[in-house]
């Protein structure tokens, strides 16, 4: 029979204690909240009082629930007043020492049935059971941060806790309305083993100044819809907690990808800390503030109307697909003629039906009139030559990603555009360099790499090559903003920012399934309740196309040579057998 939680401890009332004890609170459960001294108290009830008082002010809880919680809390300052407890989940920082010595002080203070949890996210449960006298009654109970908003719970069973145990707590956690995910014991279990690779690696494009902290979270925020960018979000967890996260799993799995970056090191003796410092790759109001404030890397405004930038106004796109349809509609309704050509005229007619379909859908739902659809469709000249394209001022390529057929385009291009016009590719993954180097403009030529939907998708990618003109750069930044798009900047590298961050993400998830260490739906779960994440890895592979996920994979394992960008062998099979994801009806999971 399950045990009947009904009193438990917290230790440790920072940010993650203060939230854990305020959920077991909220769902009825008597808690003893412990801290060091009288002065750390303290501070964790501000930090209660404050969330609760939040809530109230937004109408998410009532005056009289609010009291009901703070009367459920006792607050002491020494670990003998645990000894009624049936449950004590302990919320330190992450330190091994300082964790085992109280998990050890514990055995004298509880009862023998008391379950002991840790929420550490990094840590060996195991290293920390062992401390005591009975390893089998100790388990991870992970929460994520805010605890009382999260709902994901990562229960982490040690190859000695018992069976009831575990049980009993993934009970208790769907009793507080989370959903719990039973992990073993590995550094970095399944959120964190995936976050901080990823976040460990934008951190290295910031240290290499391949791109700046602005255009690097904003990459991740519009080009992934992910609720925060990898720099700001290391700012929130603390550059020392991270480092320590890193640390640990580096030394338990000695990927390389985990090792942290030489800058963070360097931060954190610089009492660069993040936000709980005031400063960390941002500069904030004060200690603890989420506001950031300008500082001597904030980019200044650039006026979109700069005298030096060329002047756009006719605008041809080559390609009738997807991302070429959405590309041309994008710069019809910013106001620009577009002259798009396609291989035949039923594929010209093609892109307008497209455009119409898409057009009256936004008008049933009352966002486009028809007047400015009609616009629209005015500003629109299709053709099945190039040679229509001899007077436009930039021309943007949506054609196949095979560097052959892109290159004997953009000699095309060089022949018929006249002297001044901007050659753009939307490629994702090719090298533009070698897209530039078969003009004799390659000075003029760019990436401009848009997200798809393109009509959606707020991110483009700028990227330029080492021979592209500044001017040219500056140009296709402002015309981005011009047709409400959110333009980043980077250099001509495989995978560029979106493409290098997400799919060594990916790839590292699939490793994980392959291991046998979690299921697709728990991983997915993982990443989307416990990170915020719009799709879990593997509903976001099967949306992509598992062949496409593995070709960038590949280009990216070659370009930068890093054993951990190796594609996992698992998503090499799945291809191999025609497994390729929604689009085949089969790749991770089965669709009808």
């Amino acid at each position: 029979m399950a045990r009947d939680f009904t009193t438990v401890g917290v230790i440790g009332l920072g940010t993650m204690g203060a939230g854990i004890v305020e959920v077991f609170a909220r769902n009825g459960i008597d808690v003893v909240a412990v801290e060091v001294d009288e002065a750390a108290l303290e501070r964790g009830k501000g930090v209660l009082a404050k969330s609760t008082a939040r809530a109230v002010a937004r109408g998410k809880l009532s005056e009289e629930a609010a009291e009901g919680i703070h009367g459920r809390i006792e607050y002491a300052a020494d670990l003998t007043a645990l000894a009624p407890c049936q449950l004590v989940v302990e919320a330190v920082p992450e330190k091994l020492e300082l964790k085992k010595q109280i998990f050890a002080a514990l055995d004298a203070v509880v009862g023998a049935e008391a379950i002991l949890a840790t929420n550490t996210s990094s840590l060996s449960v195991t290293e920390i059971a062992v401390a005591t006298k009975l390893p089998s009654r100790v388990v991870g109970m992970h929460f994520f941060n805010p605890a009382t908003v999260q709902q994901f719970v990562e229960v982490i069973r040690t190859v000695v806790t018992a069976d009831d145990v575990f049980s009993d707590v993934k009970a208790l956690a769907e009793r507080l309305d989370k959903k719990p995910v039973v992990v073993g014991d590995k550094a970095g279990f399944i959120a964190n083993a995936l976050l901080f690779g990823y976040l460990n690696h934008a951190v290295a494009m910031f240290e290499q100044k391949y791109a700046t902290r602005e255009d690097l979270d904003a990459s991740m925020r519009f080009g992934c819809g992910l609720p925060m960018g990898p720099l700001a979000l290391m700012d929130l967890i603390g550059l020392d907690t991270a480092y320590e996260i890193l640390d640990t799993m580096y030394h338990q799995g000695r990927d390389r990808l985990h090792a942290p970056r030489p800058i963070l090191k360097q931060m954190i003796n610089a009492g660069l800390k993040g936000r709980k410092s005031g400063r960390g790759f941002y500069t904030y109001a004060a200690p603890g503030s989420s506001q950031v404030v300008p500082d001597g890397q904030t980019p200044t405004e650039s006026a979109t109307e700069d005298p030096g930038l060329a002047k756009i106004q006719k605008v041809g796109v080559v390609g009738s697909g997807t991302m070429a349809t959405g590309i041309i509609e994008v710069f019809a309704k910013a106001g620009y003629d577009v002259v798009y050509v396609a291989r035949g005229q039923d594929k010209v007619d093609g892109v307008l039906a497209a455009i119409k379909k898409g057009q009256a859908r936004m008008i049933d739902r009352g966002r486009l009139t028809q007047e400015a659809a009609d616009e629209v469709l005015a500003r629109l000249t299709g053709a099945t030559t190039r040679e229509a394209l001899a007077d436009v001022d930039i021309v943007v390529e949506a054609i196949a990603e095979d560097l052959a057929i892109k290159q004997e385009l953009f000699r095309d291009l060089d022949r018929i555009c006249k002297p001044g016009a901007i050659l753009a590719t939307t490629t994702s993954s090719l090298p533009i360099i070698q897209c530039a180097n078969v003009t004799s403009r390659p000075g003029d030529v760019i990436g401009m790499h848009f997200f798809n939907p393109a009509q959606v998708m707020k991110l483009v990618e700028v990227v330029h090559t080492v021979a592209s003109d500044p001017a040219v750069v500056a140009t296709t930044v402002a015309l981005s903003h011009k047709v409400g798009k959110v333009p980043v900047q980077c250099g001509d590298r495989s995978g560029f920012i979106v493409n290098a961050l997400l799919f060594p993400y990916l790839n590292d998830a699939v490793k994980m399934l392959e291991a046998h260490y979690a299921t697709a739906d728990d991983i997915d779960s993982a990443m989307k309740a416990g990170c915020g994440y719009p799709m879990g890895p593997f509903e976001l592979l099967d949306v992509v196309g598992l062949d496409v996920s593995l070709a960038i994979q590949r280009e990216l394992y070659l370009e930068f040579r890093e054993p951990g960008f190796a594609p996992a062998p698992l998503l090499e099979h799945l291809v191999t057998a025609g497994y390729l994801g929604r689009k085949s009806k089969r790749g991770f999971r089965t669709y009808a």
